[in-house]
């Protein structure tokens, strides 16, 4: 396991390759990071965004070569972890359940929908701590506000709020699925942001996602079903709107993290500190080092 010295609380962003190729982004390293969870998906590029010091992900891998379900979600939020990120933008493609979320638009979700049916391998604890955070609200209030102030000074279609709901990949939806997640109350559908935001609550990770979207997916009869290809023009169209507002919103996080969820685990932790195992306590230092 690996990492580096992480007092000064850090920025993470979780996207594609590309997104730290932005101007203003300095004195930029990559770092590669082991955790006791396996390899994350890339090794983690570091910077400083006017003086903020940033950490970047590429969530497939650089190349996009790892898909969804393939995804280690725990090594990934772990190494973000480890670097001190105590907030996380995850910049995701999305397809759209609502006539009024059209391709290009931007959405700041505030709730999720999980429906991976994969949650076992989404959490960090278990081999002897049991924890059970809140998870009402999965992304951060005061995090979701900073971002959407930034989305909307530089934007020209942002949604606030909506309902992410994640599924299994990598196959898109079929439209009896698709008018189903409609029905649930859905508003937009990717494959990645519920594990992401499940962690970064264990993690005391402040998180909220910047949702790009792509398609209507496919229960809009007037529209051609999602198809890759339109996938990539659109998420393509809006790489450099999302690098934008990524570059405004980090001058507008505080640098001391104070959120609630930067207290998550206040009242999670159901084992007593006595009777936490000395190898899964010390798995977990990133994240339970300040009971320690």
């Amino acid at each position: 396991m690996t990492s580096e010295p992480a007092n000064e609380p850090a920025i993470g962003v979780v996207g594609g390759s590309g997104l730290y190729e932005m101007e203003g982004f300095e004195d930029i390293s990559e770092l590669a990071i082991r955790t006791p969870f396996g390899d994350p998906s890339d090794k983690v590029v570091t910077g400083r965004i006017g003086g903020r010091r940033v950490c970047f992900l590429p969530r497939h891998g650089v190349g996009h070569r790892i898909l969804p379900h393939e995804i280690n979600h725990r090594a990934n939020i772990w190494a973000l972890r480890s670097l001190g990120v105590r907030w996380l933008i995850s910049v995701t493609a999305v397809g759209s359940l609502r006539e009024e979320l059209a391709p290009r638009d931007i959405v700041v979700p505030d709730q999720l929908i999980d429906r991976t049916g994969t949650a076992a391998k989404h959490t960090f604890f278990g081999n002897g701590i049991a924890a059970h955070v809140g998870f009402a609200d999965p992304y951060c209030g005061e995090l979701r506000g900073l971002l959407l102030a930034a989305a909307r000074s530089l934007a020209p279609k942002v949604h606030d709020g909506g309902a992410y709901l994640c599924m299994n990949g990598p196959a898109f939806s079929t439209r009896a699925e698709a008018n189903f997640h409609r029905m649930i109350g859905a508003d937009i559908i990717g494959m990645t942001n519920g594990p992401e935001a499940r962690l970064c609550r264990e993690a005391e990770i402040a998180a909220s996602a910047l949702a790009l979207v792509t398609d209507y997916d496919c229960w809009k009869e007037d529209e051609i079903a999602v198809e890759v290809d339109a996938v990539i023009e659109n998420l393509h169209a809006n790489s450099a709107m999302a690098k934008q507002i990524i570059r405004s919103v980090v001058g507008l996080i505080p640098e001391t993290p104070n959120s609630p969820a930067h207290r998550a685990l206040d009242t999670a932790i159901f084992t007593a500190r006595s009777q936490w195992p000395e190898q899964t306590a010390t798995n977990l230092a990133p994240i339970l080092g300040r009971f320690s």
